[in-house]
């Protein structure tokens, strides 16, 4: 079995204008043909180390020499594609996809730290902009650069800004000159000495959140999590004292769900993948790019053997050879603890979302009927809701599932803030949706939203009050889909952007918007351009007085 290291995702990627396609010409031209000098061949195999030719490295390769250098420069790009034996225009556009990636040419100045400003919904609410409008004055270096970034997951702790890759939680000006004056661009790693038990959690109607505040809290490392019993059903299953066909009718009985945003029953995956021809592999999602979203992040940094178990005992029961693990670059201090903590097990070996596989020890050992007793309102199960926004007390709530909007901010999330009222709701991250609060006793579970127009996705729920504006939310998140955008449809490349262009008008042409809409959801090839005019329908639906 392999011991892959978790691995980033590549995308290949179009231009989105005639600008845009003119410029990657030119810039494209210019490295056509170019020789590989010596000197950058050395500095590119120095670092890349011993296997540089496996296809799947590329973006591991790019981040080594990103993170040495500040930057891509183009020499290096040349190199790395003689060194892959890949062409030099699939490394032009994964290098140029990421935003935490900046390709520059020749002796083009680089910045010795780039400060990034979230600018999603959680962060903006926070007061986002504000930092980006006064941290370049404020910092006064022009070797520090200061640049708007999507979602880094944080959205609890917002507004946040990463100085190269040391979050700065709660960010204000002061707190980012001290991490620029400091030199603190590295994220600390956590200790190994917690204790945390979401099972005994959620009887009690806890919720897991313990240190969301902290930006590298204490977890359970592998010493501490056998001590509690840990990996003990794995090894009952690999020895064959637990049948394969028992674990798969625990996990079907219990009713749990793909907590990704698609909700496929999760036993009734492991089912069909384990009846089909060998080999086999399985790929888990942590990526939560998707603005709203950190619930996966809240677990993986205090509890990841829990996660792991899961997906030891996933892999036994269905018979994976491999096992790949996608990490967003984001998550510096979860991949440095992944890394750690994985080199202390026995070979890990679906696509899976991190939450889904998290519950398996749980639901295996305590029975189905334990995870199917939670539940509000006729729905079964717990959900993990990432919740941001105007509330006191954000972050990742362990909730029934089928909890109502007014009750999960009443109950769990401390009511709202001071000064403001509940107005509206995200009830499923960027592409779920936009709901009035007077639609507050729907509950949040899967199915129950869509005929609204809205669904659950990942649970990322973002609340808006009285002093912001819906159309604001929508905007936001039509920016984060242009943004997102692979670019290799036209539907969902030129529909994003032509209607975040509409979408900043005074009043909506709500004709052509509406004709967008009925373009991306009909004809875009994946769900990021079938979701996006979500916002917008919401808005013209639930909100109409704000675009008239």
């Amino acid at each position: 079995m392999n011991h892959p290291k978790p691995s980033g995702e590549i995308k290949a990627v179009a231009v989105a204008t005639a600008d845009d396609l003119r410029e990657t010409i030119r810039r494209k031209s210019k490295l056509k043909g170019r020789q590989v000098d010596d000197a950058s061949l050395a500095e590119v195999r120095q670092l890349i180390g011993d296997a540089p030719h496996r296809r799947g490295l590329l973006i591991e390769n790019l981040h080594k020499l990103n993170d040495e250098y500040r930057a891509l420069h183009d020499r290096h790009l040349v190199a790395l594609a003689k060194e892959m034996n890949l062409p030099m225009a699939e490394m032009y556009e994964v290098a140029t996809f990421y935003h935490h990636f900046e390709v520059v040419r020749g002796n083009d100045p680089v910045a010795d730290i780039t400060v990034r400003v979230c600018d999603g919904i959680a962060c903006e609410l926070a007061g986002a902009q504000n930092l980006l409008a006064k941290l370049p004055a404020i910092l006064g270096n022009p070797n520090v650069k200061v640049i708007a970034a999507p979602c880094v997951g944080r959205c609890e702790q917002a507004p946040v800004a990463v100085v190269h890759q040391y979050p700065v939680l709660f960010a204000t000006t002061d707190k980012v000159q001290a991490a620029v004056k400091n030199k603190l661009t590295t994220q600390p790693m956590a200790k190994d000495n917690a204790s945390f038990e979401p099972a005994v959690l959620a009887e009690k109607g806890v919720s897991p959140q313990g240190g969301n505040q902290a930006l590298s809290p204490d977890y359970v490392g592998y010493e501490s999590y056998r001590a509690q019993g840990g990996y003990a059903l794995a090894k009952e299953i690999h020895e064959g004292k637990k049948d394969a066909e028992s674990i798969i009718k625990a996990m079907e009985n219990s009713g749990l769900r793909g907590l990704g945003g698609a909700g496929f029953p999760a036993g009734r995956k492991w089912r069909i993948v384990k009846d089909q021809a060998a080999p086999k592999l399985m790929a888990v999602n942590i990526d939560e790019g998707e603005p709203g979203t950190f619930k996966d992040r809240t677990y993986l940094e205090r509890d990841p053997h829990r996660f792991l178990e899961g997906l030891l005992i996933a892999a036994n029961v269905v018979g994976i050879d491999a096992c790949y693990i996608y990490l967003r670059d984001e998550y510096h201090g979860c991949r440095e603890l992944l890394e750690k903590e994985l080199a202390k097990i026995g070979r890990p070996t679906l696509e899976y979302n991190f939450e889904t596989l998290y519950w398996v020890r749980d639901i295996v050992q305590r029975g189905p009927e334990w995870f199917s007793s939670f539940g509000r309102h006729d729905r079964k199960g717990l959900r993990s809701f990432s919740v941001s926004g105007r509330v006191k007390q954000p972050g990742v709530k362990l909730a029934p599932a089928g909890i109502t909007i007014q009750e999960l901010i009443d109950e769990y999330c401390g009511g709202m803030q001071d000064g403001h009222k509940f107005y509206g709701y995200l009830p499923g991250g960027a592409s779920g949706g936009i709901l009035p609060a007077t639609m507050n006793s729907i509950p949040l579970d899967f199915d129950t939203l869509q005929p609204y127009g809205c669904f659950i996705g990942s649970a990322a729920v973002m609340v808006f009050s009285d002093k912001d504006k819906a159309r604001d939310m929508a905007l936001n998140v039509m920016h984060f889909f242009e943004h997102e955008s692979c670019g290799q449809c036209t539907p969902c490349r030129v529909g994003t952007g032509k209607a975040a262009q509409l979408m900043q008008a005074k009043s909506w042409d709500q004709e052509t918007l509406e004709d967008l809409a009925t373009v991306m959801v009909d004809a875009s090839i994946c769900g990021l351009g079938q979701a996006a005019p979500n916002p917008i329908r919401c808005i013209h639906k639930y909100f109409p007085q704000e675009v008239a």
